[in-house]
C-alpha cells in the first residue's frame, strides 16, 4: 500500500478534476464562456504529453549510454502513452476550437506545429515496427527519439510565438495567467495537471510491466536490472 500511495492520489485528483471541472463556477469571458472548463482537460493533457516524451527522451539517452534493452522498453512505452495523450489533447483542442474560433481546424501555427510533432512520433513508432533486429531497432529508434524531442521544443514553444496565433500567450494574445486563470480555476487546474500526469505515468508503468514479461517470455532470459 505504501508503494501505491501515488495511485490513490491520482484517482482522488482526477475525481476532483471531473467534479470540480463541471460543477465549480468559472469566470465569464468573452467568446469562451462555459467552454473555458476544457482548460482542465485539454491543457493538462498537453503537459502530460510533453512530460512523457521528456521521460522517453531521457531513457533513450540512457539506452545509448548503457546499451541495456530495459531502457529502450521504458523509452518506447513512455512514447506510446505520450502519443495517446497527444491524440486526446488534439481531440479536446479541436472541440474547444469549434466553439471558440468557429471551426475545429483553422491552420493556427500552434495547431500546425503540434500536428508536425505528432507525425514525428507516429513515424518513430512506424520506424520501430519496420526493424526486426532488436539491437538495431533500439539504437536507431533511440537516436531518432533524441532528435524528435529536440525538434519538438522549438516547434511548440518558440516558432508559434514568432507569428500571430489564436492561442493564449501567442501573437499578442494574453496568456491564461493574466486573463482567465483566476483563483477559482487554479483550485482545479493545478490538481488536474498533477492528476493527468500521474494517470499517464500509471498507464506507462503497466505497459512497461507487460512488455518486460513478454520480452522475457519470448527470449527466455531476463533483462539486466
Amino acid at each position: 500500500m505504501r508503494r501505491s500511495w501515488w495511485k490513490v492520489v491520482c484517482i482522488i485528483l482526477l475525481f476532483y478534476t471531473i467534479i470540480g471541472g463541471f460543477l465549480l463556477p468559472v469566470p465569464v469571458r468573452f467568446i469562451l464562456n462555459e467552454t473555458i472548463r476544457n482548460l482542465y482537460f485539454h491543457v493538462p493533457m498537453w503537459f502530460t504529453m510533453i512530460l512523457l516524451f521528456g521521460i522517453s527522451f531521457a531513457y533513450a539517452l540512457k539506452y545509448l549510454r548503457t546499451g541495456n534493452l530495459k531502457y529502450d522498453i521504458y523509452s518506447v512505452e513512455f512514447t506510446k502513452v505520450g502519443v495517446f495523450f497527444s491524440i486526446m489533447g488534439m481531440v479536446t483542442g479541436m472541440e474547444w476550437a469549434k466553439y471558440t474560433w468557429g471551426e475545429p481546424w483553422s491552420n493556427d501555427p500552434k495547431q500546425l506545429a503540434t500536428a508536425v510533432c505528432m507525425l514525428m512520433y507516429f513515424a518513430y513508432l512506424i520506424l520501430r515496427g519496420g526493424l526486426k533486429d532488436e539491437e538495431k531497432r533500439a539504437k536507431i529508434s533511440s537516436v531518432y527519439n533524441v532528435f524528435a524531442f529536440a525538434l519538438m521544443i522549438p516547434l511548440l514553444f518558440i516558432l508559434p510565438r514568432m507569428v500571430d496565433s489564436l492561442h493564449p500567450g501567442n501573437g499578442g494574445n494574453p496568456g491564461f495567467n493574466s486573463y482567465d486563470l483566476d483563483s477559482r480555476m487554479r483550485m482545479v487546474f493545478y490538481p488536474a495537471v498533477m492528476g493527468w500526469f500521474l494517470l499517464g505515468y500509471w498507464m506507462t508503468t503497466l505497459r512497461i510491466r507487460v512488455s518486460l514479461i513478454n520480452h522475457e517470455r519470448d527470449n527466455n532470459f531476463e533483462i539486466d536490472a
